[in-house]
């Protein structure tokens, strides 16, 4: 019984939907008119993508162990590499102000060379508004005070204004990066509204990460490296002045035969040796110290470099359009079957 009724409710509501055919097509025209005055404004943005292959340095059983939990999904790699910023934390360290700081003085110009500018003052002054909002941001600018802009140099990454900050989080909302665990590979990704503008930056972050990482990973080593070096310099001076003391005191004691003579000489003789085996040892540990820079320097491979995107990635205005036709076809279904439902809903009970 309860099979004829529930086909009962279906061929009412396919009988109702098939009388409503005019009410149908005006909510579609309507509809569709209103998407088309929503979405047609929306500025049309660009992404540009990088696709990068990090050295990164494990042990054999720990690279091992990180290898077969990567094929379940699982990553261990930031625990065996003793690394304190593995792959899986650059996506955090591109949201930081400090590095979004190295990215504001970076050069742009647009694909049709009317803007040429620094990317914070594009973001500033050259982006385009939807506008269907104007009327909100006009209101918005009654309220707030008008601030003249300051030159980049002086903009203090620890202590942005409103107008920093939220220049800030533009671009730390235009960039990303994905971390693929099982193979490692990075993918950085730009968004921006001119498809020159989104290639640039994209080479800029992957510029900008590089030197980032290396910095760091080699921090401690280029420490070293300019201590050895200066105490390096420090010994051969030294050992230069005694070997020019002893050589000195030997072509102006060339005849004598007395014994004092003889032991200032092996004194001055035994001091330059000394002076030679310091510099000698510490010239060892400065080219020690450059082959770990060149060992902690990591490598990135560039698996797909930029390029200037030719299709805008959004917003879909096609998509939005039906998604919103598809809405209204069934917002409208319910509406003209409502009575239907509820005697069905009432019977049920």
């Amino acid at each position: 019984m309860s099979n004829k009724n529930n086909h009962a409710d279906i061929v009412s509501i396919a009988r109702r939907i098939s009388n409503k055919k005019k009410l149908f097509l005006k909510v579609s025209i309507i509809t569709f008119i209103l998407s088309c005055i929503i979405i047609l404004p929306v500025p049309r943005y660009y992404v540009c993508k990088i696709e990068l292959a990090p050295e990164i340095g494990t042990s054999e059983a720990g690279g091992s162990l990180s290898d077969l939990a990567s094929t379940f999904g699982l990553n261990l790699g930031s625990g065996i590499t003793g690394d304190a910023i593995s792959p899986d934390l650059y996506p955090e360290l591109l949201k930081s102000n400090d590095f979004i700081y190295n990215l504001i003085a970076c050069p742009i110009k647009t694909a049709d060379g009317s803007v040429s500018t620094t990317y914070y003052e594009y973001l500033l002054k050259h982006q385009k508004q939807n506008p269907l909002t104007a009327p909100f941001r006009w209101i918005g600018k009654l309220f707030k005070k008008k601030k003249i802009s300051k030159p980049i140099k002086s903009i203090n990454k620890f202590n942005l204004t409103e107008e920093e900050s939220n220049i800030f989080s533009k671009i730390g909302d235009n960039i990303s990066c994905q971390i693929d665990l099982k193979t490692r590979k990075i993918t950085l990704s730009v968004e921006d509204q001119d498809p020159l503008v989104s290639a640039t930056m994209a080479e800029q972050l992957r510029k900008k990460l590089q030197e980032f990482i290396t910095q760091y990973r080699t921090s401690k080593s280029q420490r070293d490296l300019e201590y050895y070096t200066k105490l390096s310099r420090q010994a051969k001076a030294e050992y230069e002045k005694a070997r020019q003391r002893y050589s000195t005191f030997s072509d102006s004691n060339m005849d004598a035969i007395l014994v004092s003579f003889n032991s200032k000489k092996e004194d001055l003789e035994n001091e330059m040796q000394l002076k030679y085996n310091a510099y000698t040892a510490l010239n060892t540990q400065m080219q020690t110290a450059q082959a770990k820079v060149q060992e902690t320097t990591p490598a990135f491979t560039t698996i797909k470099e930029a390029s200037v995107p030719l299709r805008p990635a959004g917003p879909k205005r096609m998509a939005f359009v039906a998604a919103m036709l598809i809405l209204s076809w069934l917002v409208t279904a319910f509406y003209s079957c409502r009575d239907l439902f509820i005697n069905s809903f009432l019977h049920e009970e």
